[in-house]
């Protein structure tokens, strides 16, 4: 089953499910995060044996923020792959897009609970706004795994990319490519826990630097395109001189660049996160704004979601509950060996 089949199939079943369903309205607390690279996952198999005995997988639903954005497409596709490799190709494996729709993500929630699905991997729309439902899903005996961002209520996992270092890497560059002086502007995101741990750690490594000015760090531009040249071509009005801009994602990022094009703009330079192979293309371009990204890997944390859900449904908890996947940071000076995902 394609992603595109499994978003049609996805979008039935929300339909129905809001029918049935009423809504319902930093990683796991206090949880202690493992830094790991996504080549060290443990490849589980529904067929080892455990102490809770053999439990073959029959079915994982993944709930995600956005699927018009590339990067949860890719999640979305590796979800599905891994749970066929595991489970085999009967495996029942649902995709559904939550918009960022806290209501409308609980609703899917609850349908997967009450269709008893194995695995459930969660993208919070809203860290501590999903915790009832999750709550009751774990109550209810489901398995949740956050993955991406982090999720209360007592998921089980969480595996997301190391936010904190990924604001910290991009804005060191920005510091140190300005010699510690300039105007910086932040194209935000929606509020859940991974944008805001990037933008803690870009202004974590800024403050260091009195002579570098955040001119606006507070313009939500919705994780997307559209966004970022919406913000971006605000911003741009509203300030005269910028001479760098750190956005919380690649596709804002890259609708900052169409903005500063149609403002013909030029003074300035433009960070981003994911590694996405549209922002790997604008680096590479001679001309563009686009100066570096530091990458994530949606491919091995959705692979590694399903891995320790699986190994949780046969009784094998993770060592840590919070696994943190480090970035690595692609310029100009290296993009020509780097691929993206």
């Amino acid at each position: 089953m394609n992603v595109r089949k499994i978003v049609i199939a996805a979008s039935i079943l929300g339909i129905i499910s809001g029918s049935l369903f009423g809504c319902t309205n930093s990683s796991p607390d206090g949880n202690t995060a493992t830094n790991t690279d996504t080549t060290t996952a443990i490849n589980t198999s529904a067929e080892s044996k455990t102490a809770t005995g053999n439990k073959k997988l029959r079915s994982v639903a993944f709930t995600v923020g956005d699927l018009s954005n590339p990067f949860f497409v890719v999640m979305g596709e590796a979800v599905e792959a891994e749970a066929k490799k595991i489970g085999g190709k009967d495996v029942n494996v649902i995709i559904a897009s939550s918009a960022y729709d806290l209501n409308q993500q609980a609703n899917q929630i609850e349908n997967f609970t009450a269709a008893n699905i194995d695995i459930i991997v969660l993208n919070a729309a809203d860290k501590s706004g999903i915790r009832p439902i999750v709550e009751k899903a774990k109550q209810a005996g489901a398995i949740v795994v956050a993955v991406d961002t982090g999720a209360e209520g007592g998921v089980d996992a969480t595996i997301t990319t190391n936010n904190v270092q990924a604001g910290e890497v991009s804005c060191q560059y920005i510091a140190d490519r300005l010699k510690g002086k300039g105007n910086v502007v932040i194209v935000n995101g929606p509020p859940v826990d991974s944008v805001i741990q990037r933008v803690n750690g870009c202004e974590n490594v800024l403050s260091k630097y009195p002579d570098i000015k955040i001119l606006s760090k507070n313009q939500n531009a919705g994780g997307s395109r559209d966004g970022g040249l919406r913000v971006m071509t605000d911003l741009l009005t509203t300030f005269p001189k910028i001479d760098a801009v750190f956005a919380i994602n690649d596709p804002s990022g890259v609708g900052a660049e169409l903005a500063a094009n149609q403002a013909q703009r030029k003074e300035f330079f433009i960070v981003g996160v994911d590694g996405a192979p549209e922002a790997i293309t604008a680096i590479a371009t001679k001309g563009s704004l686009y100066a570096a990204t530091a990458t994530q890997n949606p491919r091995g944390m959705a692979q590694k979601a399903v891995q320790v859900g699986n190994d949780i449904l046969n009784g094998k908890k993770p060592e840590s509950p919070t696994i943190l996947i480090p970035v690595k940071l692609i310029t100009k000076d290296n993009v020509n060996t780097e691929k993206g995902w």
